[in-house]
């Protein structure tokens, strides 16, 4: 094995290999200069050369952690700060575990995996990557094209009939997304390009939702910091019961009490697997190791990576997430719907649907064949306008007779979006700069991940077909995530766009563990790191800090599973998986080192 990137794998990256190498070496006497004149000058020198944890950034900073952040303060306040930050630092461990292990070798990860640890490991951790870039991309068209009609462009592209505005701004986002990939494969100078793009979105979206909470401080409502922080003090009890603010609103629900209170876990639950599914997911553990060979980096590059990860990932994923959690949590957290309940106010369009659902569902309790058939009435192309006009005032009669309790719950969890959260912020920013700052905010997240997305789909085709990556096979491989992804508009019918990304993240936790265990056994594998593996109490910290990751990551891809609508689907896909490495691994012949 080598102990520097291949020059197959400089060279993809750039016009050519000497070229390269050249920059890479420019590179290794700035960071060894640096550490002569001591930790500023070192803290400058990475500063200049990061890249790769920007990249991480901006994939992780997409819809599905927006979605995430704003539903944890919707249904859970303050009281699950902790839990992005928490899942982000076992991410970034496991990073710069798969890092260590890349810069450490030159070796690619995929044929590595192959080779050393298990190519059923590593051909799974390929394909799921693939499928979560696929279905990742959807809820960021989704969330991208709710930017543009519903904060930016609510009287053009979102006045427009039909679905024609939902084409226009797919369209545009593939374009735009399509173009900036494309120089990736430009040279040297098409990597900085592209680079320089991103570290720009991943600041506007920082800025954007830093600059709401600076202005919500300011306000003469202020905010409540001393729960804020106290929200970071990670609080078990949420895993299995509802925020304490819901506790007088359930009281006057009576015997319906725990539906409702099920009703509020249930949700609470999928929101924190997407929060920590987000945080880092399994195609960022591709794109890493990838990105770093592209730049040309070897083993003096390894303080380089792990503080690219602490500044370029970290620090702007908790700034922003904390951000929308505080703004969600202060404007949503356990209170109504505007217009819902009273008639003081209009209710917001999107909500509304949602809101009947609510009801309908607790309705369901009482006589659930009473609710279906004047639900199907109502929605019946065959009935007869009158009589699909008289099941439905039947049944918004049934929904306005409902106990204050259950309607004013209903309209405390009902799902928002960035356009809700926006409107609500409207007293304190100003209707027009509120609608923009979010509408940037949101579409800085959901174009910059639909790029990543694209990239690493590349990445992972050319790896699967065993070709350079470069070319026409890495473009194809970009256009095919970001084609599947563009459907995610078209076929999502929920009232709020950003749920999308709670499925979806879902099924990402599920895939998690494979590139966690994987990672675990390549840093222990003797055959793949040789001289490199990690000695004494450098070897135990990294495997207590990977177990814990591995643990964690486990734990959650278990409770996503049982929290599906297919559970036994996905513990036979995790069975058959563990069966089948095992098989492969007694039956394949030793790879000599």
């Amino acid at each position: 094995m080598s102990d520097a990137p291949t020059a197959e794998t400089t060279k993809d990256a750039g016009p050519s290999s000497g070229e390269s190498s050249s920059q890479v070496d420019r590179d290794r006497q700035l960071i060894n200069r640096a550490t002569q004149q001591g930790t500023g000058s070192l803290f400058w020198a990475f500063a200049k050369l990061s890249g790769p944890g920007w990249l991480q950034s901006a994939i992780t900073l997409g819809g599905g952690s927006l979605a995430g952040s704003l539903y944890l303060g919707v249904l859970a306040g303050f009281g699950l700060m902790w839990l992005q930050p928490l899942a982000m630092i076992l991410g970034v461990i496991m990073l710069s575990a798969i890092g260590y292990v890349t810069l450490s070798t030159g070796e690619r990860p995929f044929a590595a995996i192959n080779r050393h640890v298990s190519p059923v490991l590593g051909w799974a951790w390929l394909i799921a990557t693939v499928m979560a870039n696929m279905v990742w991309c959807m809820p960021q068209f989704a969330l991208g094209t709710a930017a543009l009609r519903q904060n930016l462009s609510p009287g053009g592209i979102g006045a427009m009939p039909g679905q024609s505005g939902q084409v226009v701004c797919v369209a545009a986002l593939f374009l735009v997304a399509g173009t900036i990939v494309w120089f990736y494969d430009s040279g040297s100078w098409g990597i900085k390009l592209f680079e320089l793009i991103l570290k720009g979105m991943v600041g506007l979206v920082v800025i954007c939702f830093f600059g709401v909470v600076v202005k919500m401080s300011l306000s003469t409502q202020g905010l409540e910091w001393g729960r804020i922080f106290a929200g970071f003090i990670p609080d078990f009890s949420l895993l299995k019961e509802p925020s304490p603010a819901f506790a007088d609103t359930l009281a006057q629900t009576g015997a319906f009490a725990d539906y409702w209170r099920n009703l509020i876990v249930t949700e609470q639950q999928k929101v924190m697997i997407t929060a920590a599914a987000t945080a880092v997911g399994i195609n960022m553990t591709f794109l890493l190791p990838y990105s770093m060979l592209a730049r040309g980096w070897d083993r003096d590059f390894r303080g380089l990576a792990i503080f690219d990860l602490a500044t370029g990932l970290f620090i702007p994923f908790m700034l922003a997430t904390s951000c929308v959690v505080i703004a969600s949590a202060t404007q949503f957290h356990a209170q109504p719907a505007a217009g819902l309940v009273d008639d003081a106010a209009v209710p917001a369009p999107n909500l509304v649907g949602g809101y009947n659902k609510l009801l309908d569902a607790r309705l369901k309790q009482e006589n659930g064949n009473l609710i279906g058939a004047l639900q199907r009435t109502s929605q019946s192309e065959n009935a007869a306008p009158t009589e699909r006009e008289a099941a439905a005032a039947q049944l918004q009669g049934l929904r306005d007779n409902l106990p204050l309790g259950d309607r004013t719950l209903a309209a405390m969890i009902v799902r928002r979006d960035a356009f809700n959260l926006a409107d609500s912020l409207k007293k304190l920013v100003g209707p027009g700069t509120a609608q923009y700052v979010f509408g940037v905010g949101v579409l800085g997240m959901a174009v910059s991940t639909i790029i990543i997305l694209m990239l690493i789909n590349g990445f992972a085709v050319c790896e699967a077909l065993g070709l350079p990556d470069k070319g026409l096979p890495r473009r194809l491989g970009a256009l095919l995530a970001g084609a599947v992804g563009a459907t995610g508009p078209f076929l999502w019918k929920g009232d709020a766009k950003f749920w999308l990304a709670v499925p979806t993240s879902m099924f990402g936790m599920v895939l998690l563990p494979i590139a966690y265990v994987t990672f675990f056994f390549m840093m222990n594998s003797k055959g793949l790191m040789g001289p490199n593996m990690p000695r004494g109490c450098k070897r135990v910290l990294w495997n207590v800090l990977m177990l814990i990751a591995v643990s964690m990551a486990t734990f959650g891809s278990y409770w996503s599973i049982k929290s599906s609508d297919y559970a036994i689907v996905g513990y036979a896909g995790v069975g058959g998986l563990i069966l089948l490495a095992v098989i492969v691994h007694f039956v394949r012949k030793p790879t000599s080192s």
